[in-house]
C-alpha cells in the first residue's frame, strides 16, 4: 500500500512538474474585463443601451431612454422618492424683491417657494403644512399628468378639500414627464400672496447643453394682496384688471422708481450652451421675452419635447414654460434679458416700463449695467406656434367630431355694484369646498349639481374634440389638467368644421398644456382618454378663473375608485368641515358657494375680507 502511494506521489509530481513548466513558458492569462453597469442595468426595461445624459448626449437618459422614448407608454423605474417639507405661514411687514414692504404667504419663509427637482420616474412626495391663521389651502403641480392620481391634482372642490389652518397633508406623486413646470396654491388666487414655486424633472433633450442653469421664473407682482385684487378685479366699474406694479425674475425686481430692489443676474459661461427653462408664473400678466444679442433654440413646450427651433423672442402666457438654449457666444459683458407688454392692456399691463433682468458673462463687470437696452419689441398677445413635438401623435381628419365650449362673459348684480361673471356652456363654475368631485365618486353620488360645470367624457381611449369658441375680444391661456392636449388649431371668428377644416392641423400639431385662445376666435384642441379622473380646465389669469371661466371633465368614472384610494381624503375633508364654521372668512359669496350669508345685509367692508368664487 505504502510502495503504491509512492509511486504515485512520484508520478503525479512529475505530472505537476511538466504542467507547471507548460504554464510558465505560455503567456499569462489576460485578466477578466470590467463591465461598468449602472445601478438596477440588468433589470429594468428600456431601449438599447444608449449611454450616460451628458453635454454632447442629452439624448439619452440612464442609457435606456431616450428624448424619442414615449414617456406615456414607457419611463424609468422610480429610483428615489423625493421628499419636501413645506410650511405656508403669513408674513406681515415682509420687504418684497423690490423693497415695498406688503403682507404676503411665503413657502417656508422664501419666495418663489423651494425648488422641487427630481429625475424622470421618480416620485415625490411633499408635506404641507398649513399654518396660516386664517385661510385654507393647497398646492397644484401644474402641469404633471397624474396618471391614475387624480386625487393628488391639489384642486379643492374638485379632487380635494382644503388644507385647513393648523393641519397638513402629504401629496405623494409619479413624476412620468420630465421638463420644466411649477407649483402653486390653487385656493382662491392665493399663489398671488406668494404660495408659488418651481418644478424640475431632470430628462432627456432633443439639443445638446451644456450647463442648465435652473429655472427662471418669470411673474407679475403686486403690493395689494391677492383676495382684495380679486374683488376689484371683479367690479365692473373699475373696467379692467389691476395693474401689476412690478415683475420679478426669480424672485428679484428693481423697482420701477426710487433705487429699491436690484436687477437680477443670471451668469453665463463664454462659449458654452445654456439651458434656461422660462417659466411664466403670473396671475394675470402674459410676457414677451428677448434678449439682446442673444437667440432662444426652444427644445420644449410646457412638458413636451420639441424639434428645436429658433426664436428672437418669446410671448409666455400665463402658465407657460419654454425651455431653451442659450449660446454665450457674443463678447464678455451683461446683456438685458427685456420682458415687453401689449400696450392695449388686453393681456395684462405693469407699472414697471421697463421689466427687465440681466444676463452676466463671467469675466464681466458684477456691477455695471448693460449698455444696449435692444431693438424695442411690439409685443401682441398672439401665443406662439410652429413647435413640432419630438413624440408624435398623428390623427385622421375622418375623427374629427368636436363638441363646442362656448366662452362668454355676463355681469351678475351684487350689494357692492356689478361684477364680471364669466361663463362656459353658459355656467359660471362654482365649487364645493367641502364636497369635492371626488368625494362624491367615493359615496357613488352621481347627483352632481348643475353649478360644478361638469362634463362626463364617454369611452376609454379615444380621441376627444373641443371646439372652445370665444365670443369676447379678451384672449385667455386656457389651461388643462391631466393631460397634453393636441393644438390642432386657432383663428378669429367662429369655427364652422363644414368650411375651415383646411384650418386644422392633424399631423402632429403643438402640444402643451397652455395655450393662449384669442379674443373673438377659437381654438380647437384634442385629447385622448387615458387617464381616470376629474380634471380642470380653465383659464390661468387668476381674476377669469375667479369670476368662473371653468369647466371640469370626468373621465373614466367607473375606474376611478379602484385606481387610487380615495378615502384618504377623509380626514383632511373632515378637518375642513370642522373649521369652515369658525372661519372668519367663510361661507364664501354667490353662485352656490354662498351659505348662510344674506349680500342684502353685508357692508361693503365685509366683502373685502371675503374671496368670492372658485379656488
Amino acid at each position: 500500500m505504502r510502495q503504491y502511494f509512492s509511486q504515485t506521489t512520484s508520478a503525479c509530481s512529475a505530472l505537476l512538474l511538466a504542467l507547471f513548466a507548460s504554464v510558465s513558458l505560455a503567456k499569462p492569462l489576460a485578466p477578466s474585463p470590467v463591465i461598468d453597469l449602472l445601478p438596477r442595468q440588468t433589470i429594468i426595461p428600456g431601449g438599447s443601451p444608449c449611454g450616460q445624459n451628458t453635454a454632447t448626449n442629452r439624448a439619452c437618459w440612464k442609457n435606456s431612454w431616450t428624448v424619442k422614448t414615449d414617456y406615456e407608454v414607457s419611463y424609468p423605474p422610480a429610483f428615489n422618492t423625493k421628499v419636501y417639507d413645506f410650511h405656508i405661514t403669513n408674513v406681515s411687514n415682509w420687504l418684497g424683491p423690490d423693497g415695498v414692504r406688503k403682507s404676503a404667504m411665503l413657502i417656508n419663509g422664501q419666495y418663489p417657494g423651494p425648488t422641487i427637482e427630481a429625475d424622470w420616474g421618480d416620485y415625490i412626495q411633499v408635506n404641507v403644512y398649513n399654518d396660516l391663521k386664517d385661510n385654507g389651502t393647497s398646492i397644484h403641480w401644474h402641469g404633471i399628468r397624474q396618471y391614475g392620481e387624480s386625487n393628488q391634482d391639489g384642486v379643492p372642490g374638485i379632487t380635494e378639500c382644503p388644507i385647513p389652518p393648523g393641519s397638513m397633508k402629504i401629496y405623494d406623486f409619479h413624476v412620468t414627464q420630465y421638463g420644466t413646470s411649477w407649483y402653486h396654491s390653487h385656493y382662491s388666487n392665493q399663489y398671488g400672496n406668494g404660495v408659488v414655486g418651481s418644478l424640475i424633472v431632470h430628462g432627456p433633450a432633443s439639443a445638446d447643453y451644456d450647463i442648465d442653469t435652473g429655472p427662471y421664473m418669470m411673474s407679475d407682482y403686486y403690493y395689494e394682496t391677492a383676495d382684495r385684487l380679486t374683488l376689484k378685479a371683479e367690479l365692473s366699474a373699475n373696467g379692467g384688471p389691476p395693474d401689476s406694479d412690478n415683475i420679478v425674475f426669480r424672485g428679484k425686481a428693481k423697482a420701477p422708481t426710487g433705487s429699491g430692489g436690484s436687477y437680477d443676474r443670471l451668469v453665463l459661461t463664454p462659449g458654452k450652451k445654456h439651458l434656461v427653462r422660462l417659466i411664466n408664473g403670473s396671475v394675470d400678466n402674459s410676457l414677451t421675452v428677448s434678449l439682446v444679442g442673444h437667440n432662444f433654440t426652444v427644445i420644449a413646450t410646457d412638458l413636451v419635447p420639441t424639434t428645436p427651433v429658433v426664436r428672437s423672442s418669446l410671448f409666455l402666457g400665463v402658465g407657460q414654460r419654454y425651455d431653451v438654449i442659450v449660446e454665450a457666444n457674443q463678447a464678455v459683458g451683461n446683456y438685458w434679458l427685456n420682458v415687453t407688454l401689449e400696450t392695449g392692456n388686453a393681456c395684462g399691463r405693469t407699472r414697471n416700463p421697463y421689466p427687465a433682468a440681466i444676463f452676466s458673462y463671467s469675466g464681466a463687470s458684477t456691477s455695471a449695467l448693460p449698455t444696449n437696452r435692444g431693438t424695442p419689441l411690439v409685443a401682441t398677445c398672439v401665443g406662439e406656434k410652429g413647435f413640432r413635438p419630438i413624440v408624435t401623435r398623428t390623427l385622421s381628419a375622418s375623427q374629427f367630431a368636436p363638441s363646442t365650449l362656448p366662452v362668454s362673459l355676463a355681469f351678475h348684480d351684487t350689494p357692492r355694484g356689478q361684477v364680471f361673471e364669466w361663463r362656459v356652456r353658459g355656467t359660471p363654475i362654482s365649487v364645493e369646498w367641502d364636497h369635492p368631485v371626488l368625494e362624491y365618486i367615493l359615496q357613488g353620488n352621481n347627483s352632481f349639481p348643475a353649478a360644478i360645470n361638469l362634463v362626463e367624457v364617454a369611452g376609454a381611449d379615444k380621441w376627444v374634440f373641443w371646439v372652445i369658441q370665444n365670443d369676447l375680444n379678451l384672449p385667455h391661456p386656457i389651461h388643462l389638467h391631466g393631460h397634453d392636449f393636441l393644438t390642432l388649431g386657432i383663428g378669429s371668428g367662429t369655427f364652422n368644421a363644414a368650411t375651415m377644416m383646411g384650418q386644422l392641423d392633424f399631423n402632429n400639431p403643438t402640444r402643451r398644456d397652455v395655450v393662449q385662445m384669442p379674443g373673438a376666435g377659437w381654438l380647437v384642441i384634442a385629447y385622448k382618454t387615458d387617464n381616470p379622473g376629474i380634471w380642470l380646465m380653465h383659464c390661468h389669469i387668476g381674476w377669469h378663473v375667479a369670476g368662473g371661466l371653468g369647466i371640469q371633465f370626468l373621465e373614466r368614472k367607473a375606474e376611478i375608485k379602484s385606481m387610487m384610494k380615495l378615502d384618504q381624503m377623509q380626514p383632511n375633508c373632515n378637518a375642513w368641515r370642522k373649521y369652515q364654521p369658525t372661519s372668519p372668512y367663510l361661507p364664501k359669496l354667490d353662485s352656490g358657494l354662498k351659505r348662510s350669508l344674506n349680500p342684502a345685509k353685508m357692508q361693503a367692508e365685509d366683502y373685502e375680507s371675503t374671496v368670492r368664487r372658485l379656488w
